[in-house]
């Protein structure tokens, strides 16, 4: 005897469509996170490839603003931006420079140093 479809259980009836529709998110929602990894995949790139660029330019920079610096601080440079400022200097008298002479230390006779002193402490009984 043929079995009436209107006797059977709803978990029999909507259990083929809750598992299609199961698979159907199941792929779908595969589908979106691969699409997003994808798209941080692709920022995360760009981002990195701003930064290098980034950094190419700061040390470039950098090795300019050095190059610049090692220039400003020759003496003829100096010199020349003394006399455009007008600044009354010139190269000292050898009246006006002192020589200090600085005596040799004699090494001791026994040969080893001492670095450091202890300090004296009282004992009191």
């Amino acid at each position: 005897m043929a079995k009436n479809r209107k006797n059977q259980a709803a978990a029999i009836r909507f259990g083929p469509a809750l598992k299609a529709s199961f698979l159907c998110l199941l792929i779908g929602g595969s589908a979106v996170g691969y699409v997003w990894q994808k798209n941080e995949i692709y920022r995360l790139g760009q981002q990195i490839r701003q930064r290098e660029t980034k950094l190419a330019q700061l040390q470039n920079d950098n090795k300019r603003l050095g190059d610049q610096i090692s220039i400003l601080h020759s003496p003829v440079m100096i010199d020349r931006r003394a006399k455009e400022l007008n600044l009354g200097l010139a190269p000292a008298t050898p009246l006006q420079v002192v020589r200090l002479t600085e005596t040799p230390v004699a090494p001791e006779k026994n040969g080893s140093r001492q670095f450091a002193q202890r300090p004296v402490t009282e004992l009191t009984p």
